[in-house]
């Protein structure tokens, strides 16, 4: 009789064992948080001129959500602009070096007929005409290696001027105020017409077509081994969103590797899809994690 009760008692621990490791971990007060969002900045000083998006739209990454008064930027643009256009004249003017090889030809050619004119008949040009001579073909020549090096510097102050060029586009740049990445405006807190520093926020973004679903499950059920489990997620009723809401696919991402000393619990958060923008950040649920084969 004993041991048919102490082997019914084993049976019946390895079945509750075996129910335990295939029942799901479901956690409690999760809590959707958007996947990305942004205090998005001004990156220039100067007063706001417009604010080209209401709170709510939809955005586009790179799209300008705003922009700073630019006048002076784009004067600056222009003169850079121009600055260039006027070294790249000098360095593009060949006229110097052909200049040079005309005279250094003429030079070298009248050199030449004055020493085969004294070949022809002795001391016909003075020693002191020749040497005159060949002090201007050497002046020429010169003349000529000065202009060549003129030129290779106006070829490094030409790279200079296309570097101010690009540095005033990037400055004219700056004075927009474009979307990280693409989402919706929570809120606007800047207005047209405010004076904006460096770092001053403009307007908040966040990206809602993922979700982050946060909660706390205990340390004793959440292994780092679940991390990229396939997960549901179920809205409660009390959020706003409909009784007979169908649970929401989503991925396991993170599990703390810190326990709370008090709770004996890790935080946990999965990945939601929310290509339908159905759900919203704010909302709360369940969140069903497999935790068997």
């Amino acid at each position: 009789m004993q041991r048919n009760l102490a082997l019914w008692s084993l049976i019946t621990a390895l079945q509750f064992a075996a129910a335990n490791a295939r029942a799901d971990l479901t956690l409690d007060s999760v809590v959707l948080r958007p996947m990305i969002e942004a205090e998005v900045p001004a990156r220039q000083t100067g007063v706001l001129a417009t604010i080209a998006v209401d709170e709510g739209a939809a955005v586009k990454a790179g799209q300008t959500l705003a922009s700073l008064d630019d006048r002076a930027a784009k004067l600056a643009v222009a003169k850079a602009e121009l600055e260039r256009e006027q070294v790249l004249a000098r360095v593009s003017n060949e006229l110097r070096i052909e200049y040079a090889d005309k005279a250094l030809e003429v030079a070298r050619a009248e050199m030449k007929r004055s020493s085969e004119s004294n070949d022809q008949f002795a001391r016909s040009i003075s020693q002191s005409q020749l040497d005159v001579e060949r002090l201007t073909v050497e002046k020429l020549e010169l003349e000529r290696r000065q202009a060549e090096h003129d030129i290779a510097l106006e070829k490094f102050e030409l790279r200079l001027k296309e570097n101010a060029v690009e540095t005033a586009k990037l400055g004219l740049e700056l004075h927009a105020v474009r979307a990280p990445f693409a989402g919706v405006v929570a809120l606007v807190r800047a207005r047209p017409g405010e004076w904006v520093e460096p770092g001053t926020t403009v307007l908040r973004l966040v990206a809602i077509d993922k979700l982050r679903a946060e909660g706390f499950a205990p340390a004793t059920a959440a292994s780092g081994s679940l991390v990229g489990a396939k997960v549901k997620f179920v809205v409660a009723n009390d959020t706003g969103a409909e009784p007979s809401s169908s649970p929401v696919d989503g991925v396991l991402r993170f599990i703390s590797p810190e326990i709370d000393p008090v709770s004996r619990q890790v935080r946990v958060w999965a990945e939601i899809d929310n290509q339908g923008l159905l759900l919203r950040p704010g909302q709360q649920g369940r969140l069903i994690v497999p935790t068997g084969p």
